[in-house]
């Protein structure tokens, strides 16, 4: 072992121990990797700091504002209302939906993106069922390295030992040839997550952080308003049909206050908020506020020629992008108490509906329009964000006391959400016929969200998350400092001299775990690289077919379980997970050796040796 060599190594573990230890921080240890890398000698500072130019450091960072975009347009957030429908209250059924989800997307693109583009929307997914973000970041991360297992295309070490196969003369492996195994150990990781998520929460993780903010569904039970919310339709026959809503009175004279209006145009379906001036159409689905639960309305509703339609959620948690809720004050200098909310003209003057009102802790029932105002009372109004934003302003009248954790779902740019999903589209369709470099594909993505305003600079440069770059540009050198000092060559020697006389499996055993332990310290890629031709001369020794040891190089690649740093898809869920270092180590070590396990027995049946 000569001195570069040590060197390389003394630097490398004292990263991994400040790491463990997890003071300085990760993206501060990186930094002075960079400092003190070349300081060995083995490197110049050009090639130490090579890694800012690496293509797939530009990739993550161009698929941050890819997600970003999708969040502005609003699909990140209908994504996770797709599964919180699907999953219902269950966080069982969540996470296999999203482990499903994630690794199907990932077979077909970048599982660093797959998984950039749901972080995001599993945070907004775990703040609405108030389930801790660390139960499902973790299974969200080890199902974007699991795609790598499903297809040919799903990472680069599948296409670098398949060309290896093809340069030893060998027909190579087929587009679904990782199928059957990569199946297998997502059933796996999805078992395997069901249980190991009891463990996945510190505890004291979070316990200083702020308390969590109220939601659409607090205000509505704090208002018992989710007894009062009903959907009604208007039919082709109805009085109301081309009527004006300040013209029906139905709060009045029905206790049923519209709130919104659910209208079919073309090929999707508008809410519309509901104001005086609002008129009704055939076909028109009311979100409607009425009275009380206990009134006997459904005379009213063949009346009026109302069909009732099913509601399974409360419609302020289907349209939380859109339709908002906020608790409101009335200031000691207002001039409001002793008005009624009719005279308030709320609807009329700010275009929101007043849906609640709570008197000395209790929400009152009953139709409210003539209610006097106390000094002490509360409001509930529901409307339109922006509507809602803007009474904000009024501070003299009113004071919004607070805002559901809802607010910050909003999208921006919502209306630009197809060609967010035009994008989306180009960017994957360039990625899967590989016409350019996945980098180029993502960049070519982010000038498109850019030109049709999907998003802007200012977004795009927030939307990066700079530490995490900085991090993976400080462990890039290891790789060619490790090659350079002959500190792979030599662990692959020794794999090749002791094995040489083992049987045919526990070779198998040992590759896979060489190329998981070598994987730790430099890219799944160069792992790859460097195991494949080691695999194929293994298996011509023993007079075996290279395939199942080819396939074993390329599973133990993506098998980056063990650590946050070895692989990007684990760093990027780090911080939103609130996870140290040895949380990896505690969860990802057991699974590695299980994936390793199912990998020996099927690889073979298969592959035949």
């Amino acid at each position: 072992m000569n001195p570069d060599l040590l060197w390389v190594l003394g630097l490398l573990a004292g990263a991994v121990t400040l790491f463990v230890i997890g003071r300085p921080r990760m993206d501060v240890v990186a930094l002075l990797v960079l400092v003190a890398l070349p300081l060995t000698g083995v490197l110049d500072l050009q090639q130490t700091l090579a890694g800012f130019s690496d293509a797939n450091v530009i990739l993550i960072a161009a698929l941050f504002v890819i997600g970003d975009g999708l969040v502005r347009t609003g699909i990140a957030y209908r994504l996770g209302d797709w599964l919180v429908a699907k999953a219902g209250s269950s966080e069982t059924r969540l996470l296999i939906l999203l482990m499903l989800a994630v690794a199907g997307l990932g077979s077909v693109m970048s599982s660093t993106g797959v998984v950039a583009i749901f972080i995001p929307v599993v945070l907004g997914v775990a703040a609405r069922l108030r389930i801790a973000p660390a139960r499902l970041m973790m299974p969200l991360a080890f199902a974007g390295l699991i795609s790598g297992m499903l297809t040919l295309v799903a990472t680069p070490p599948n296409l670098v030992v398949h060309a290896e196969l093809r340069r030893a003369g060998l027909d190579g492996f087929g587009f679904f040839a990782f199928t059957p195994i990569g199946l297998a150990i997502l059933g796996l990781g999805i078992g395997y997550m069901l249980l190991a998520r009891r463990w996945l929460v510190r505890k004291g993780a979070g316990d200083a952080a702020e308390p969590p903010r109220l939601t659409l569904a607090d205000l509505a039970e704090r208002y018992r308003l989710n007894e009062r919310e009903r959907r009604l339709q208007v039919r082709a026959d109805s009085p109301l049909a081309n009527q004006v809503l300040n013209e029906l009175q139905l709060r009045r004279d029905h206790g049923i206050n519209v709130i919104a209006v659910e209208r079919r145009q073309r090929l999707r379906t508008l809410l519309l908020m509901a104001s005086g001036n609002t008129q009704l159409e055939p076909g028109d689905v009311l979100l409607v506020d009425i009275a009380s639960p206990a009134i006997g309305l459904l005379g009213s509703y063949q009346a009026l020629g109302l069909e009732p339609m099913p509601l399974a959620h409360s419609y302020f948690s289907l349209h939380a992008h859109e339709l908002g809720l906020a608790e409101v004050a009335l200031p000691p200098e207002s001039q409001l108490p002793g008005k009624t909310i009719q005279e308030l003209g709320f609807r009329s003057r700010h275009k929101l509906n007043v849906v609640g009102l709570r008197r000395q802790g209790q929400a009152l029932e009953g139709v409210l329009v003539d209610e006097k105002l106390k000094a002490s009372d509360t409001l509930l109004v529901a409307g339109a964000w922006r509507d809602i934003h803007r009474l904000q302003g009024l501070s003299r009248d009113f004071l919004v006391l607070s805002l559901p954790a809802e607010v910050a779902e909003v999208a921006p740019a919502a209306r630009k959400a197809p060609y967010a999903l035009l994008s989306l589209a180009v960017m994957v369709g360039l990625m899967v016929s590989g016409l350019v470099p996945n980098v180029q594909a993502a960049l070519i993505a982010c000038l498109l969200l850019g030109a049709f305003r999907c998003i802007d600079l200012d977004s795009a440069y927030r939307a990066i998350h700079w530490p995490t770059l900085i991090l993976i540009v400080g462990m890039l050198p290891f790789a060619q400092a490790l090659q350079q000092t002959g500190g792979v060559e030599l662990a692959v020697q020794g794999l090749v001299g002791g094995l040489g006389d083992a049987g045919p499996r526990l070779i198998l055993a040992s590759l896979f775990a060489l190329t998981a332990v070598i994987g730790l310290f430099i890219s799944n890629t160069a792992t790859a690289v460097l195991m494949a031709p080691v695999a194929i001369a293994t298996a011509q020794a023993l007079g075996a077919s290279p395939l199942p040891f080819a396939m074993t190089v390329a599973l133990a690649a993506s098998a980056a379980f063990m650590t946050p740093i070895s692989s990007p898809v684990n760093t990027l869920v780090l911080g939103p997970g609130q996870y140290r270092f040895g949380d990896f180590v505690r969860i990802g070590v057991p699974f590695t050796l299980l994936v390793m396990l199912v990998s020996v027995l099927l690889v073979p049946l298969i592959f035949p040796l």
